[in-house]
């Protein structure tokens, strides 16, 4: 009884440390003082004046930049990632490990050392560095999330369906299309989401790879606003906005794969 009242307790305190600096921008999100933990009463003033594209025009230019990169960057990711996974599915025991060895090191490897690689690959290569590098750059760290996600998806497959759908006349396309990608659309959707949310995250491969042509994402906004000596207040409920958008579409998410098993 004392133990489990002790993993109770834990568990609570660790959801608390986790959530309670979300739970403070959200509260403080409905106020209008600038400075954050000085509450000056309730209102959605902060919520009105970032609507107001004209007022923070370089903020929504930065998110817009954000959520663009983002978009793209995982669309690329999730089917780069869903096609070297089939292929690494396909591998003998020995090529699939070590394939799988060397999809991890990019995993393992610091923000920082895969910033400065393709920075320098960039350079080499006579890239002007902007959108464009920024976006590849994105591709290159999310893939390997994609791979993961996609993978014990593979496993899970019964292997006889595929080789099934060519007797019966399929070609590999369509039966990669019809039966392989049904399968792993779950893997798909949630390396989909990963990738978003990494390329959303990311500060240090971005900072690298952005140039100095005037792009600027949301981490690098914060960053170079930070350093003026605060932070927007408006920042706040646009924190608010996106972690709203992303619990929703996890709960979406999840209640769908929740349906579908039972359906199974």
């Amino acid at each position: 009884m004392v133990k489990k009242i002790f993993a109770q307790t834990y568990l609570w305190v660790l959801l608390l440390l986790l959530y309670a600096p979300i739970i403070i921008i959200v509260i403080y999100s409905f106020t209008e003082a600038k400075v954050l933990g000085n509450w000056t009463g309730f209102s959605t003033k902060l919520y009105s004046s970032l609507l107001v594209t004209s007022s923070h025009h370089s903020l929504m230019n930065a998110l817009m930049n954000t959520l663009t990169i983002a978009f793209i960057a995982a669309t690329a990711s999730t089917l780069l990632g869903s096609i070297t996974a089939i292929g690494i599915y396909n591998l003998k025991a020995r090529s699939k490990k070590a394939i799988g060895f060397v999809n991890s090191i990019p995993i393992l490897n610091g923000d920082i050392i895969t910033g400065i690689s393709l920075f320098l690959l960039f350079v080499s290569l006579g890239i002007s560095q902007g959108y464009v590098t920024v976006v590849l750059a994105h591709i290159t760290f999310c893939t390997p999330y994609v791979v993961l996600s996609v993978l014990p998806r593979l496993k899970q497959m019964n292997p006889n369906i595929y080789e099934a759908a060519l007797d019966l006349g399929a070609t590999p396309m369509q039966a990669l299309r019809k039966v392989i990608i049904p399968e792993i659309r779950p893997g798909m959707i949630s390396g989909f989401m990963l990738a978003i949310t990494l390329s959303i995250d990311d500060f240090a491969v971005t900072v690298f790879t952005i140039g100095n042509q005037g792009l600027e994402t949301l981490s690098t906004y914060i960053y170079a606003d930070a350093r003026k000596g605060g932070l927007t207040p408006e920042l706040r409920p646009l924190s608010t906005i996106i972690f709203v958008v992303v619990l929703a579409l996890l709960i979406i998410i999840n209640h769908r794969a929740g349906k579908a098993k039972q359906q199974e």
